[in-house]
């Protein structure tokens, strides 16, 4: 990346609220940001993350980039932070344990449907999170714990009918926060 490149990009973003420099500047720098931010994660998928964090942040400041004076280290900065940011989130947020997780039903899958599963799986744990709790605690029961509606019904003190207007409530829902992955 040279300097003078970078500086006409900041002034750019600066002055015109350029999205085509800032898409420039994007190219130019993403690649050597990534490969910090995987040096401090060791996860590609955590470090692209990270990465488009540290763009969005330097969107934000963009009247303010071209006043910083290396870019390069301001940048390096940013992103080592960040990356150092979400591991120690990372390592504060409840792990599942190997026995909860649930099986494949295909040992045979191509690493790449493995992780497509595993990236919609994520998806659908926090969108589960996201349910209200009652709903979360219907969902769980009776589709993940194969409960029947009256079981779920008597162990919360509920009627089967809230129980079904419950659980269609929760479908929905992970219905529409889920459809953009599928």
């Amino acid at each position: 990346m040279t300097e003078q490149e970078v500086r006409r990009y900041l002034r750019q973003m600066k002055e015109d609220d350029s999205e085509q420099a800032f898409h420039s500047f994007y190219d130019l720098c993403y690649d050597r940001l990534f490969r910090i931010a995987c040096y401090y994660l060791k996860r590609e998928e955590w470090a692209q993350e990270v990465v488009l964090d540290v763009f969005m942040k330097l969107w934000q400041l963009r009247d303010k980039l071209p006043a910083v004076a290396d870019i390069e280290d301001y940048c390096f900065i940013l992103t080592r932070n960040a990356a150092l940011n979400y591991l120690e989130r990372e390592a504060r947020r409840p792990t599942l344990s190997a026995d909860k997780l649930p099986e494949s039903p295909h040992n045979d899958a191509s690493p790449e449907d493995a992780l497509i599963s595993e990236e919609l799986f994520a998806h659908y744990v926090k969108a589960l999170d996201r349910l209200p709790q009652r709903c979360r605690e219907v969902f769980i029961r009776v589709r993940e714990e194969k409960q029947s509606y009256a079981e779920v019904a008597e162990a919360l003190g509920i009627s089967t009918n809230t129980v079904d207007a419950q659980l269609q409530k929760a479908i929905a829902r992970l219905k529409e926060m889920l459809a953009p992955y599928l």
